[in-house]
C-alpha cells in the first residue's frame, strides 16, 4: 500500500540516491588522487572524505525532504531554529571549528607533509621540531630533544614556518 501511494517519491529517491552516491565515489576519487599526488597521509585523505560523506548525506536529507513534500517555510523554520541553536552553541566552541576549518584548508594547500622538519616562528613559542602526524584539530610536533608537542592547525596557518629538512623522520633511520 506504501509503495503504491508513494510510488513516484521513491523513484525520484532512487535517481536522487543513485546521483549522490556517484557525486560522492567521483569526490573521493579526486581527493584520493589529489592526495597520492602530494603525498597526504591515508588517514587525513579518509577525514576529508568523512566530511564529504558528511556533507551530501545532509543534502540528501534536504533534497528528500521536498521529494516528500515538505514545504520550504516549513523547512525554513526548522533550519532556522537549529541553526540558532547550533550557532549558540559552535560560539562557545569557535576554536575546535577553526582547527578543523584550517585542517581541510592545509588538506589541499599545506606545503610541508609528515616527516619534514620545520622551523614556526612565534615570538611567544619558537618551536624547531619534525611533523609526525596532521590531524583534524592540530599536528604532533616531535621537539630536538624528544618531547612531543600538539600545535593547533588555526596557528600553523596563522605563523610564518620555513622547511629546515625535507622528510626528517627517514633520514634519522
Amino acid at each position: 500500500m506504501f509503495f503504491e501511494i508513494h510510488r513516484k517519491e521513491l523513484i525520484i529517491t532512487g535517481f536522487v540516491l543513485l546521483s549522490l552516491l556517484i557525486i560522492r565515489f567521483i569526490t573521493n576519487f579526486t581527493i584520493t588522487k589529489v592526495a597520492k599526488k602530494n603525498g597526504i597521509n591515508k588517514a587525513r585523505t579518509r577525514l576529508i572524505c568523512r566530511y564529504v560523506t558528511v556533507t551530501i548525506i545532509l543534502v540528501a536529507l534536504l533534497i528528500e525532504a521536498f521529494v516528500f513534500g515538505a514545504e520550504f517555510k516549513e523547512l525554513a523554520v526548522i533550519f532556522s531554529s537549529v541553526f540558532a541553536i547550533l550557532g549558540i552553541a559552535l560560539f562557545a566552541i569557535w576554536s575546535i571549528l577553526s582547527n578543523v576549518t584550517s585542517g581541510i584548508i592545509m588538506f589541499f594547500s599545506f606545503p610541508y607533509k609528515v616527516g619534514d622538519k620545520v622551523n614556526i616562528h612565534d615570538k611567544d613559542f619558537p618551536v624547531e621540531a619534525v611533523i609526525e602526524d596532521i590531524r583534524a584539530f592540530h599536528l604532533h610536533l616531535r621537539l630536538n630533544n624528544g618531547d612531543l608537542v600538539t600545535y593547533p592547525n588555526n596557528m600553523m596557518l596563522q605563523k610564518a614556518v620555513t622547511l629546515v629538512e625535507k622528510d626528517a623522520i627517514e633520514k634519522s633511520y
